[in-house]
């Protein structure tokens, strides 16, 4: 009989929050898989900005590829493969199953592999909604934006729009004016959704607002960006008129994607997003979630904060040492080290490479 691969920590996609925890696992010495579906909303992020220590000519594509290479170095495994379904097995549940911590409580099958798991790390963060307007879609990265805080910097002090009709999308074109003078607020043929008091301060901040129907979007015809790319040159409107922007912002919404961690009976808040803890542990004991799919607050460092957070928290919770004070008499069935012996030899590798040439793991 086929056995299903066994491991401590399966952490299920592949953005820096994911990928963060499963380099915090794999490094404190636990068995690790990543399982990434190709083309994931942040392999199509053209530029990494504010990520400290990193060029803003790097994409997420790069960061991803760099980051894989990393994990298989340490020991880890990457499925790139799309996950169908988390859940919950015990001990009888599948007889094919060797595991070194007998701690088995999840099983994740994807469309070609399925793995076993101690612990599970959902980090598959949300969709944004996309803008309901021609051709602008084809743009996004290079004069469409989704995230305020990254991307404002790189539109200057040009014209900007922002296409939304609700509370968030009038408060992201009062804060553009942060940048420039030259804010357009476009309904796109419906009615605005916004609150009293927010409608107020938009009548009292230079923004314009337009309702007319956005017909699409064209291109820059003589860009000045260098890297050969199509970016954005403005919108089009149904009247005939048309309008040159720097770039823009679409605040339509976002979908967060917790289908297989509300589907394992992990709490959602009312957003949508999955409910966790301080330790990034969501309502399932052993289930833990990270990143977008937490908060959607889309920024990379903060994402890396969360896999940062949740690698120690599942360390901790995996491990034995120290042992309580009331649990010392069972110390002699704890076993030492209870890093397995494959990782502990690639620590020695490394450490070798970086500063130890010459040096040889002792023997055991």
């Amino acid at each position: 009989m086929t056995q299903t691969p066994a491991y401590e920590v399966v952490v299920v996609g592949g953005g820096p929050a994911g990928l963060t925890t499963a380099l915090y696992a794999t490094r404190l010495g636990h068995r690790t898989a990543v399982v990434n579906r190709e083309g994931g909303r942040y392999e199509s992020v053209s530029f990494v900005h504010n990520l400290v220590g990193v060029s803003e000519e790097t994409s997420g594509r790069d960061v991803t590829a760099l980051a894989i290479d990393q994990l298989e170095e340490y020991g880890a495994d990457y499925y790139q493969d799309d996950v169908r379904e988390v859940e919950r097995v015990g001990p009888d549940d599948a007889p094919d199953f060797e595991n070194e911590s007998d701690g088995t409580q999840f099983r994740v099958t994807a469309e070609k592999v399925a793995l076993r798991a101690d612990r599970v790390v959902f980090a598959t963060g949300f969709t944004d909604v996309p803008p309901n307007v021609r051709d602008l879609r084809e743009f996004t990265g290079r004069g469409l934006h989704y995230c305020l805080h990254c991307d404002a910097y790189t539109l200057g002090d040009e014209p900007v729009f922002v296409l939304g009709r609700d509370d968030h999308a009038a408060h992201v074109a009062m804060t553009l004016l942060n940048f420039t003078d030259d804010v357009d607020l476009l309904l796109n043929d419906e009615e605005p959704a916004w609150s009293d008091d927010v409608s107020e301060q938009v009548r009292e901040h230079p923004v314009e607002v337009v309702s007319d129907r956005v017909d699409h979007a064209y291109a820059d015809e003589d860009p000045d960006h260098g890297d050969g790319e199509r970016w954005l040159g403005g919108l089009e409107f149904a009247d005939g008129h048309a309008r040159e922007y720097g770039g823009g912002f679409a605040v339509h919404g976002k979908e967060f994607n917790n289908d297989l961690a509300a589907d394992l009976g992990c709490d959602c808040n009312d957003d949508g997003s999955v409910a966790v803890d301080d330790d990034r542990e969501t309502s399932v004991d052993g289930a833990y979630a990270v990143g977008d799919l937490t908060h959607g607050q889309n920024q990379t460092p903060i994402a890396v904060g969360d896999g940062a957070y949740a690698g120690i928290a599942l360390h901790k919770d995996l491990r034995r040492f120290p042992v309580a004070a009331d649990e010392l008499d069972r110390l002699d069935d704890l076993g030492v080290p209870a890093m397995p012996d494959d990782l502990r030899a690639r620590m020695w590798r490394v450490r070798a490479d970086d500063d130890h040439a010459g040096m040889t793991p002792p023997d055991r």
